[in-house]
């Protein structure tokens, strides 16, 4: 395994993960969108004292669903506008990431999505209180396909323990990917963690709010199946 680079983030949030260092520059859209609206959306992990309080952090009481690995947020903002009953809370790790989905979000003018630039296993094992969230959404993650990187896959038994362990009683895992050996590893590990059944007898069909990806129609036009799975905490 390897450790993340020093990008920027605090040293908690350095720990090993399953994203690969890629370039931080921000096009003129981005570094635009990341001045004039990060005070609206944006929420840098140091600003917490231990777990978030999520009537704090969206000035309202509502369900808290936790999309892991946002990436540029084009459907990070539709999903909101889809469901403006819940607060969404977005995590991705790359800053050209968090600066592209804030000027989706402006864009649209999604009010209930905060953002925060981290890893996902890190939020949650440090920002999020058990047992708080309705949902967590990790929509086609990296599938790192060649064997010797299998290890940097994110979903394994334990990470599905993990967010068992942060879902309400009731709660929802959704995930997606249209890599069908990740497809299936990622069915396997949430089989195997006690706390979670599977909602269907298999793959589950597609999220009536959750758009095509730009990974999604990538995989799609390589000939890739689209696998969706829907985990409930018991």
């Amino acid at each position: 395994m390897t450790t993340a680079p020093d990008d920027g983030l605090p040293a908690h949030f350095r720990r090993v993960v399953s994203f690969h260092p890629r370039g931080g520059r921000l096009n003129p859209v981005q570094r635009r969108a990341f001045e004039t609206h990060a005070a609206a959306w944006y929420r840098d992990p140091i600003d917490f004292d231990g777990v978030i309080d999520p009537a704090a952090l969206f000035g309202r009481d509502a369900d808290v669903v936790l999309e892991i690995g946002s990436g540029m947020g084009e459907s990070t903002a539709q999903m909101a506008i889809a469901r403006p009953e819940i607060n969404l809370l977005a995590v991705e790790v790359y800053k050209p990431g968090v600066a592209q989905t804030l000027h989706h979000l402006h864009r649209v003018g999604a009010q209930n999505v905060r953002l925060v630039r981290g890893d996902g296993v890190s939020v949650l094992t440090d920002l999020i209180a058990p047992g708080s969230l309705a949902e967590v959404w990790l929509f086609f993650p990296d599938p790192w396909p060649k064997t010797k990187h299998h290890k940097r896959r994110l979903v394994t038994p334990e990470f599905a323990e993990l967010v068992a362990s942060r879902l309400r009683k009731g709660g929802i895992f959704r995930l997606a990917t249209d890599w069908e050996p990740y497809a299936e590893q990622m069915l396997a590990a949430c089989t195997a963690t006690r706390t979670l059944r599977n909602a269907h007898a298999g793959w589950a069909p597609r999220p009536t709010f959750r758009p095509p990806t730009r990974f999604e129609r990538r995989g799609l036009a390589a000939g890739h199946q689209i696998q969706d799975l829907e985990f409930i905490r018991r």
